[in-house]
């Protein structure tokens, strides 16, 4: 069914909808969602997968997936995601992660995979870190002195006073790029 012309059309025009929407999901799920409709519409009615395309609607799927995506976005809010043990976006030490991208990116030879793992552990560090002021199963894993959060945080200013050029895009892509690298989408 994937190497269909139809999939490939309805993949697209649901891709698009969804960007007229504001929403920006990863064609993966919405390749995945549109076999499964289609699966589902040819059993249930008895007809051959190539009929089944005759029930697609890719504005309509793209208006499902968009409210599906705001509703999690909303429940997640309420639930707190996104919140402790995540740094706050214009964290120091988030902004030395996004730095060692590029530098993770020239060492491993463009491994991507190495790069992801990279940035994975840092971020979880750092935010496990940084959600330590309010982890009851923490308390005490400092030692004696405590942790201190503030002062972690003003000795990576210090250590690197302009490491908040690392939150624009555009230097970051620059470091990414004079790497060698860049990411291409074909």
């Amino acid at each position: 069914m994937r190497n269909t012309k139809a999939f490939k059309e309805a993949v697209a025009q649901t891709l698009a909808e969804l960007a007229h929407r504001g929403v920006t999901l990863a064609p993966a799920m919405v390749e995945d969602t549109i076999e499964k409709n289609i699966r589902t519409v040819a059993d249930r009615l008895g007809i051959q997968l190539r009929l089944a395309w005759r029930y697609f609607d890719a504005g309509t799927l793209a208006d499902r997936l968009a409210d599906s995506a705001r509703t999690f976005e909303d429940s997640s809010a309420r639930q707190g995601v996104g919140q402790a043990p995540m740094p706050p976006l214009d964290n120091p030490e988030l902004a030395l992660v996004l730095a060692g991208v590029p530098n993770t990116l020239a060492q491993t030879g463009g491994d991507l995979y190495g790069v992801i793992v990279n940035v994975a552990v840092n971020a979880w560090m750092a935010g496990h870190i940084h959600g330590e002021d309010g982890c009851t199963g923490c308390d005490g894993s400092r030692g004696p002195g405590g942790y201190d959060w503030d002062a972690r945080m003003r000795t990576i200013t210090e250590a690197q006073p302009d490491i908040s050029k690392w939150f624009d895009r555009d230097v970051w892509t620059r470091a990414v790029n004079d790497t060698g690298y860049t990411v291409t989408r074909h």
